[in-house]
């Protein structure tokens, strides 16, 4: 068995995301003043996603406060702004999440089951607790989209995290 997990503790590989709105791109793995809190989602196609992101929409501004929030799939521009239109969503929502990309975060990638689903590799679900310096802290990731963080829990963590300036777990 093959172990490609995240690796907690060390920086994450310096990648961009383009934003939906065309505002420039995201970048991770490099320093910042602020944490970021990266979710990757499944994309467009599914509707578990979607009820998610609502949620992490309706408390947004909890988390701004005291990070920066990174929404990323593997859709087009054009389906990321579709679901911006649908749902109101006013994270940064990024797009185009590539497979070696998806790789590199230690996610799990599927095929589309149909045409209908969606037409290319996507990435399951996942989020990603980066430290200002780029040093990955936390990680929650599935292989499915069933699977999914509880957002109160996770924004208490990681408020906690920050103000007790808490060690990387699971190094050992």
């Amino acid at each position: 068995m093959t172990n490609n997990r995240p690796n907690v503790g060390v920086k994450v590989e310096e990648m961009s995301f383009p934003r939906a709105d065309g505002d420039g791109a995201v970048t991770i793995g490099q320093p910042k003043e602020r944490w970021t809190m990266l979710f990757v989602y499944r994309g467009a196609h599914c509707p578990r996603c979607k009820r998610f992101l609502a949620k992490l929409d309706a408390a947004l501004p909890s988390w701004t406060e005291v990070m920066d929030v990174v929404v990323v799939s593997a859709d087009t521009r054009e389906k990321a702004l579709a679901d911006r239109e649908e749902f109101g969503w006013s994270f940064d929502l990024c797009y185009g999440l590539t497979v070696p990309q998806m790789r590199s975060l230690g996610l799990y990638v599927s095929e589309p089951l149909s045409e209908a689903e969606t037409t290319g590799a996507f990435a399951e679900p996942g989020a990603f607790g980066i430290q200002p310096d780029g040093t990955l802290m936390l990680v929650d990731i599935s292989n499915g989209p069933a699977a999914r963080p509880d957002l109160v829990e996770l924004l208490d963590g990681m408020k906690f995290n920050i103000k007790n300036n808490r060690p990387v777990r699971g190094t050992a």
